[in-house]
């Protein structure tokens, strides 16, 4: 068992890390600094958040805004690489958490910690995604995972912990559910989404507007990008990109938009449900994939499609601070430097639908691909392409048939 002196806790002031400060004290006699990270968590998560670590025994806390650098770093190499993990997730969780552990390693070196300690639990991937990343910034730092070491088996147990230990927590053991937010989205798990057969509950969303109760004229939104960057929404510009999300989240969720119920794979390999809400990021997608349908030209736009489901892994499974991720967004830098329009989008009631799409890059050519006869395509080069491509067909087929 080691001993260190001085522990950096990823804290996010929920039920577990609040617990996790006196127990580090109590098993381990050190001093415990508290690092939270902003990045969108909101004001009902984040007031009073020192005060609540220096009152549970923390000697030290640090808490920084990173917002505009989770969008502009983390959020929009997330849209430009088109990844989303098993058809549905937009990987709200999975790429915060090595800029909160790039944080927290950032704090314990400036602060002189000996070793590092997280809240997640040892069945969830957060723990990977942590840990991966401190071997890659901090591999002399040893790790604590109290939950790979306590007693506490349960939610249930971890409440009453806090009850014992004067810990002020806002779960209770007849609602208990596991929620993580950021400016992207919200996640919830647990109580009755355990159980797949159960269908979510009206009550747990907390983002969006139920599909059923969105306005019944639907809406528009117009989203600019600039370089596989978003820059505008209709036609107003935002030099910063936390605004411009914020925005976009706003009117994705009067709409009933980026609501998801999904049964995932765990990268500790189990299954698991959880629900999701990413109302703007939704729309963000949705608008870049059509941006890029006129922009890129199909092999590019097909390899790129490849690429994305390693991207949606490779950030799922916690592999951020790798030469894989840093190679795979060179490749996105280069084709978003085409990715530059104003899509129009539909809303209604939950669903989104195109309405226009403009480039100034646009490889669409209406007098190529129009049904009016044109100069540029000559209709009869078709019977050679036809033939060339179908030769391989052709010859099997011959040889099939002169076997017989």
């Amino acid at each position: 068992m080691i001993q260190p002196k001085k522990v950096a806790l990823a804290y996010s002031g929920g039920l577990d890390t609040s617990i996790i400060i006196p127990w580090l004290k109590e098993n381990y006699h050190c001093e415990v600094v508290a690092v939270c990270g902003d990045i969108g968590q909101g004001p009902s998560e984040l007031d009073g958040i020192e005060e609540k670590a220096l009152k549970t025994g923390a000697s030290e806390v640090h808490v920084a805004d990173m917002r505009e650098e989770f969008v502009s770093e983390y959020l929009w190499r997330l849209v430009r690489s088109g990844g989303v993990y098993e058809h549905k997730y937009l990987l709200g969780t999975s790429i915060a958490r090595p800029l909160l552990a790039k944080r927290q390693v950032e704090v314990a070196l400036a602060t002189g910690c000996d070793a590092l300690a997280h809240g997640c639990t040892g069945k969830g991937n957060d723990q990977v995604r942590f840990e991966l990343t401190y071997k890659a910034l901090a591999p002399q730092l040893p790790v604590i995972a109290p939950w790979r070491e306590w007693d506490i088996v349960s939610r249930e147990d971890a409440i009453d912990y806090a009850a014992k230990h004067n810990v002020p927590i806002a779960q209770s053991t007849t609602k208990i559910y596991s929620r993580d937010r950021n400016v992207w989205h919200i996640s919830h798990e647990g109580g009755e989404l355990e159980d797949p057969a159960n269908a979510a509950p009206e009550h747990i969303w907390m983002l969006t507007r139920s599909p059923r109760q969105a306005p019944a004229e639907g809406g528009e939104v117009a989203i600019g990008f600039e370089e596989g960057k978003p820059v505008s929404v209709d036609g107003k510009r935002y030099t910063s990109g936390l605004e411009l999300l914020e925005t976009l989240n706003a009117i994705g969720a009067a709409h009933g938009i980026g609501r998801i119920d999904l049964v995932e794979n765990r990268f500790v390999g189990m299954k698991s449900r959880g629900c999701y809400e990413t109302p703007g990021g939704t729309l963000l997608f949705a608008a870049f994939r059509e941006l890029e349908a006129l922009t890129l030209d199909k092999s590019t736009l097909h390899y790129k499609q490849k690429l994305a489901l390693d991207y949606a892994e490779l950030v799922y499974n916690g592999f951020w601070f790798t030469p894989l991720r840093e190679s795979l967004d060179a490749f996105f830098d280069v084709t978003s430097r085409a990715a530059t329009g104003e899509i129009v989008l539909g809303l209604y009631k939950g669903n989104i639908e195109p309405l226009s799409r403009k480039s100034p890059n646009s490889l669409y050519s209406l007098n190529i691909a129009s049904f009016t006869m044109g100069a540029e395509y000559d209709q009869k080069d078709a019977l050679g392409f036809i033939n060339l491509v179908g030769l391989p067909i052709k010859v099997r087929s011959m040889a099939a048939q002169s076997s017989k």
